[in-house]
């Protein structure tokens, strides 16, 4: 799943949040930052795979010093990269645009039970 983030509404700074924002969908902060946390990762890691991606199709595989500070792609790529919202922005947002599945562990394995 490729996000795209160049549309996303995330903070691109530091905002204070309502914590009874973020708890009321689960009635747990804990369980609510949990969350969060896990999509965070997934952002995290699907960025940096992208990323990766992105840079080895530039790779260079002669040691010419001047070639490697001259590939203007890489520095591009790099940068917008580094503009993005952090994953924790993300994973924030989307999260409040009810976009991330919460699922109580305890509450299914006691269903599972019956």
């Amino acid at each position: 799943m490729s996000l795209n983030y160049k549309n996303t509404s995330a903070e691109r700074t530091t905002v204070t949040r309502d914590l009874e924002d973020i708890a009321g969908k689960t009635g747990n902060i804990y369980k609510s930052l949990n969350a969060i946390a896990k999509r965070s990762n997934q952002i995290s890691a699907e960025m940096r795979e992208e990323l990766t991606k992105k840079l080895a199709e530039f790779a260079s595989t002669t040691d010419n010093l001047e070639e490697i500070f001259e590939n203007r792609e890489q520095i591009e790529i790099s940068k917008f990269y580094e503009s993005l919202p952090k994953p924790v922005s993300i994973a924030i947002q989307e999260y409040l645009e009810d976009k991330v599945y919460v699922r109580d562990a305890s509450e299914s394995a006691a269903s599972g039970d019956k």
